[in-house]
């Protein structure tokens, strides 16, 4: 059973939106944060989103952004019964992969501190460059 990337629609908003606010809403109460709807659909707008899915069944959504030198994961969020399987190493090797492919030089992405995902972006070699508040910065060199 292989992992694969489907687009992303305006009809997928209301799934993503709601497993993102189930996913982080103990870290936006944890740091006092306010999670925002409008906030929310309006980046999903602007940015390149993707269900990640294996066999018929979609399992999360990857939501990504660019500038001149990194592709930026801005959320990853596998829904609960489906993580601890491997679909979040599968997609982190896919995003080095395809910023290597578009010419970027970094991967880039931020946790909460308290994020247990931190570990595995470490795993995939990721490392902590910098901080924020409540997060941590981390990188990749996608070096082609």
């Amino acid at each position: 059973m292989a992992f694969q990337l489907q687009a992303a629609t305006s009809r997928h908003l209301a799934f993503a939106r709601t497993l993102t606010h189930q996913a982080m809403g103990n870290y936006y109460r944890q740091y006092d944060l306010c999670w925002s709807d409008a906030g929310f659909d309006s980046a999903w707008a602007g940015r390149e989103n993707w269900l990640i899915c294996r066999d018929d069944q979609v399992l999360g959504f990857i939501s990504l952004s660019r500038d001149p030198k990194a592709l930026y994961i801005r959320e990853l969020h596998i829904l609960e019964g489906f993580r601890h399987q491997g679909a979040g190493s599968w997609i982190l090797e896919q995003m080095a992969l395809k910023a290597r492919t578009e010419g970027l030089g970094l991967l880039r992405l931020t946790v909460f501190k308290t994020n247990p995902a931190r570990r595995l972006y470490q795993r995939k070699g990721l490392s902590i460059v910098g901080e924020e508040d409540c997060f941590w910065r981390m990188e990749l060199e996608c070096c082609q």
